[in-house]
């Protein structure tokens, strides 16, 4: 039983590995069946990858980027009675207007999943005149109506957190430029309904460490649990070969999510095997969504690896957090609320 406490469902059901026996470096650990999704797993499409998955039923599903062979990439619908062998649609989700007609975006890519209250939400980046945040729900995975898009270009990496704070949405976002941003901080925003949304907050900026140095921004949805909002996010780096995509840790402050309480300084996972280091965009590591148990504190990271995967990685409550806790790094600007 977990000495820190995932707030949320019994979920026994996720995909789940012991860890390797011998000494690991960081509390997450690959998946022995990755990647679990390869390439050309659909006709037209060249690679689906950066997945978000949920539990619905007795079943799962799961929003995925799909690059498709022309290049423009779109969102596409897989589901799944283990979280781990998908069957995916064999064209884009239809995305509609709330009078039902035909909304779609020119592309979509990066799509998040998270469930709030009795809905799924889907956010992912999209062109408003500018790379920027399209926002859809579904209630049922049949039937999916466009929101009004939540900000103004640039932005990109939104994820909405599980449930309300303060009686308010509220959603991570990275603002941007128009071009491959060299730059990026986490910001948060709330909102009283999905539309219109306000009272922004920094959350925290690129580290200094080697791994998270050019940009950082949101990945999975945050996990409640005792100790706070448990944010897997991303971290960027740049070399003379190019960017380098890892996986990072914090713990937000469960009432005013601003407030970073504890910021690991080391990398959770960083490229280090075939499929991360080779693939369309080579060293990318960039998660995208998460399952829990709340009962055993195990959690399921889904990952992109290389632009080209789909991968799984393994931790519980206790060590990620107790690890994020014992290596924490955090500066004044992490711990002040965010605004100015």
């Amino acid at each position: 039983m977990s000495h820190i406490k995932i707030i949320g469902s019994a979920l026994p059901n996720i995909p789940w590995q012991e860890p390797p026996t011998g000494a690991r470096n960081t509390p997450l650990w690959r998946c022995s069946q990755n990647p679990v999704i390869g390439r050309n797993p659909l006709k037209g499409i060249a690679r689906i990858f950066n997945s978000a998955v949920v539990p619905y039923e007795d079943a799962f599903f799961g929003v995925f980027r799909g690059e498709q062979t022309n290049g423009v990439p779109g969102i596409y619908l897989g589901k799944s009675r283990d979280a781990l062998h998908w069957e995916f649609e064999s064209n884009q989700i239809q995305f509609v207007d709330e009078t039902g007609r035909l909304f779609m975006p020119k592309y979509a890519y990066d799509p998040r999943l998270v469930q709030v209250e009795d809905t799924y939400y889907i956010m992912w980046c999209q062109d408003f005149y500018g790379a920027a945040i399209g926002l859809a729900k579904t209630v049922d995975f049949k039937t999916f109506v466009r929101i009004e898009n939540p900000y103004l270009p640039f932005n990109r990496n939104a994820v909405l957190f599980p449930r309300k704070i303060g009686g308010s949405y509220v959603m991570l976002s990275r603002p941007s430029d128009s071009g491959h941003t060299p730059f990026g901080d986490i910001f948060l925003s709330e909102s009283p309904d999905l539309e219109f949304w306000g009272r922004h907050r920094h959350v925290m900026g690129r580290g200094s460490e080697w791994w998270e140095s050019l940009k950082i921004g949101g990945g999975a949805a945050p996990i409640e649990t005792s100790e706070g909002w448990l944010l897997l996010y991303h971290g960027v780096a740049g070399t003379c070969n190019g960017y380098v995509y890892s996986i990072g840790g914090a713990i937000l402050d469960i009432d005013h999510p601003s407030v970073v309480k504890y910021r690991c300084q080391t990398y959770l996972l960083t490229p280090e095997e075939w499929y991360e280091e080779r693939g369309f965009v080579p060293n990318v590591t960039f998660p995208c969504a998460v399952l829990c148990d709340a009962d055993t504190g195990r959690i399921a990271v889904y990952y992109g690896a290389a632009d080209s995967y789909v991968c799984l990685a393994f931790t519980t409550v206790d060590e990620v957090v107790g690890y994020i806790k014992e290596n924490s790094v955090v500066t004044p600007e992490d711990t002040e609320i965010g605004r100015r």
